[in-house]
């Protein structure tokens, strides 16, 4: 059979875009991504130089992404794209990801997935009709050894899951950066372009996916307190969340982008009656297990001992430094791989399948809704309703 690799068309990340470039690079390193044309920006001047910068076509250089869109579904089978990945600020997420759908484009989509929930329900809806996949990027769970965890929780080597604890510290909001040019600040603490929460929304969708992915189990309630502690900040910048979840496990998520000092210090640990185990991202090829009255053990990325599902996803040998585009691009290759089997009329395996999707988004957004909510509410439990 007759293989190719996988076209995609980008909405958004023009030459000053951070994520835009992380997309690009993620989606290049395992050579199963073509990069074929974009709406790179909504400023014409930089659409062009961006497209140009990145040597697209230029007839394949669109102004917007109704226009790429519409142009690309168009084009001959063997010349239109098979996928857009949108990596526009929150509130420019839903059209250009309906519309692509609607037009018979798989999609990806930054994290969260959309400004509401009704809109991620409206995707969701949208993608069961049309039988297409939607990715999310949700990045941290593409870490070999977060997928190690995951696969030693699966098999019970913790036992019955008790305790789940993470935490998400940044610093970079702690003082009023949003007023001082800093753009990436100034959309996410604008409610019209971020959505009713900034830090939840932000970092503790992270979070909440993570401890959900790696347990495998789902929140069912929650007790929220969000801050705003940067004065004249308009969303929050704080917030810590006690957990329930569905086999009765109580949790613990902090996130915050006012811990001065921090950088990206995501860390999760997860408790069961035989054990626990620790993942920090700033020390991501390490994974720490701590036993019952047993000495601790140390994993580490690249070594035989691992699981299958995380050698899956392991590119370098022992000792070599597997970080955050490694682990972006490992979600990328999963998502073209699954594209591949579906246009070639094969069956993605159960590694191919290992990345988030539109169920996620919708989760990520219930938990926005129910965080706020619960802030909001007198009451000490907040139901987790989809």
């Amino acid at each position: 059979m007759k293989t190719r690799k996988i076209r995609m068309g980008m909405v958004g990340g023009g030459k000053d875009a951070f994520i835009g470039a992380v997309h690009r690079i993620a989606a290049n390193i395992d050579g199963q991504v073509e990069f074929c044309c974009g709406a790179l920006s909504i400023h014409p001047e930089i659409a062009r130089e961006s497209g140009e910068m990145l040597f697209l076509p230029e007839d394949r250089v669109y102004m917007n992404f109704e226009e790429m869109i519409e142009k690309e579904s168009k084009l001959p089978a063997d010349k239109r794209i098979d996928f857009v990945t949108i990596v526009t600020p929150n509130f420019a997420h839903f059209a250009p990801a309906m519309m692509a759908l609607d037009h018979g484009f798989n999609v990806v989509i930054e994290k969260p997935i959309a400004l509401s929930l009704e809109e991620a329900k409206l995707l969701q809806q949208k993608v069961q009709e049309t039988g297409l996949i939607l990715c999310l990027t949700h990045t941290y769970s593409g870490y070999p050894m977060v997928k190690q965890a995951r696969q030693m929780v699966k098999e019970g080597k913790l036992g019955a899951i008790r305790k789940i604890m993470v935490e998400y510290p940044q610093g970079w909001l702690s003082t009023l950066t949003e007023r001082e040019g800093n753009a990436q600040a100034a959309w996410r603490t604008d409610p019209t372009k971020s959505g009713k929460s900034g830090c939840m929304g932000d970092i503790g969708t992270h979070a909440a996916q993570l401890a959900e992915y790696i347990s495998g189990l789902k929140i069912t309630k929650l007790c929220a307190d969000l801050n705003v502690v940067v004065q004249g900040r308009a969303l929050d910048d704080d917030g810590n969340v006690l957990l329930k979840f569905d086999n009765g496990a109580s949790g613990v998520l902090s996130a915050s982008q006012v811990a001065a000092g921090e950088e990206n210090a995501l860390k999760i640990r997860v408790y069961g009656e035989k054990g626990g185990l620790e993942w920090n991202q700033q020390e991501p090829n390490t994974l720490t297990l701590k036993w019952l009255n047993e000495p601790a053990q140390i994993y580490r990325a690249g070594q035989a001992y691992l699981s299958d599902i995380a050698k899956h996803n392991l590119r370098v040998p022992g000792g070599h430094p597997e970080g955050y585009l490694e682990a972006f691009a490992n979600i990328y290759r999963n998502f073209a791989l699954t594209v591949s089997a579906k246009i070639h009329g094969t069956t993605p395996t159960e590694a191919m399948l290992d990345f988030p999707r539109v169920e996620d988004g919708v989760r990520g957004m219930a938990f926005i809704d129910t965080v706020v909510d619960s802030s909001q509410s007198d009451q000490k439990w907040t139901d987790f309703k989809i």
